[in-house]
């Protein structure tokens, strides 16, 4: 038994020497250290849509960057170590070329002049050592501008519009712009048909919504559409006045009167209330103070309904019937701050 223990132990030796990885053949992970170049990422939303933009930062460094640092006439990363990144939500365009959502390696050539910016489909390259014009997506030329000292490249959002923004590229004493554009409404309208396709499908929030928005963007037959849905599901004041509207603005006056009378048959005070500030919002006060009447008749211990009343008679010129109102709302209410407003309209009105 001391023999086998023996001869065992030698074994066990062998073993370990064997199998231990030796430092010459060992593969250790590599350490994550600081870049002298730190990455960034930039984005903007523009109503439904978003551009983004991922990049590397280089500094100037006390070096000349363009046409030194930075050759002419040469495909440049627009930035440092992987190529930089320009990625879109929906579709857009970049000087009238239209592109689809996704994300585009970007791409620069300088020259003292104008430059090219280069959108490429190709966008999990290191630089732009193995750019290659046949994935290009799109080519544009731009026109660098004089602009304040930035020691570090940025890229930034600017001059944010409905429809588009500015992506401006900085570096030494130059700015480099780019415009984005997108399709708002259309972008928009999609958008809202494809979350119809979810379980907003099913209640009539989600189509008066939708309605509602194309019908303020003056997309009458999604409005007229989405209204139906909405009714379909339930006839409520929202599809009602929103299909009211829509009828109205197609020459349809009685068809659109009728709708409305049923609207506000199942409105509650507050969509009464909403549903007269648009008719005064429209010019139409003489209407909007018959709506306010009946506010004020189904709902007696509102003083808000004898208030807007007030209101209207007050744009109307009846001086005496605002303030009569003015005067019963002020009474109904507790709130310091709704009496004081009160008071003052009734002090102008005198």
């Amino acid at each position: 038994m001391r023999r086998e223990c023996r001869l065992a132990a030698p074994l066990v030796v062998l073993a370990a020497v064997t199998f231990a990885p030796s430092p010459a053949t060992a593969q250790s992970p590599p350490l994550v250290l600081p870049r002298e170049s730190p990455a960034a990422r930039v984005s903007q939303v523009i109503g439904l849509a978003e551009f983004s933009v991922a990049y590397s930062r280089p500094a100037v460094n006390g070096r000349r960057v363009w046409g030194a640092l930075v050759p002419f006439d040469s495909v440049w990363r627009a930035g440092a170590n992987e190529n930089t990144v320009l990625t879109a939500s929906t579709p857009f365009s970049v000087a009238g070329k239209r592109l689809p959502a996704g994300r585009y390696g970007l791409h620069m050539i300088p020259t003292p002049a104008a430059w090219t910016v280069i959108l490429s489909r190709q966008s999990n390259a290191w630089g732009s050592f193995r750019y290659d014009p046949a994935e290009d997506a799109l080519r544009v030329t731009v026109t660098p501008k004089p602009a304040p000292m930035t020691e570090r490249l940025q890229y930034t959002f600017d001059e944010l519009r409905g429809d588009g923004v500015t992506l401006t590229l900085r570096w030494e004493s130059l700015a480099v712009p780019i415009e984005l554009r997108i399709d708002h409404d259309r972008v928009v309208l999609d958008s809202v048909a494809t979350q119809l396709r979810g379980i907003p499908q099913f209640f009539p929030d989600g189509w008066g919504q939708a309605a509602t928005w194309a019908l303020q963007h003056d997309h009458l037959p999604e409005a007229s559409a989405w209204a139906d849905s909405a009714l379909r599901i339930q006839p409520r004041f929202d599809g009602l006045n929103v299909k009211a509207a829509v009828l109205e603005r197609q020459g349809n006056r009685a068809a659109a009167d009728s709708l409305r009378q049923r609207a506000y048959a199942v409105a509650t005070e507050a969509q009464l209330n909403a549903a007269g500030y648009q008719l005064l919002a429209a010019k139409r006060v003489d209407e909007a103070i018959v709506l306010f009447q009946r506010n004020v008749k189904a709902h007696p211990d509102s003083w808000n309904a004898y208030d807007s009343l007030a209101e209207a008679y007050g744009i109307k010129g009846e001086k005496r019937l605002a303030i009569t109102n003015y005067e019963k709302a002020a009474s109904m209410t507790g709130d310091p701050a709704q009496k004081s407003r009160i008071a003052a309209a009734i002090a102008a009105l005198r």
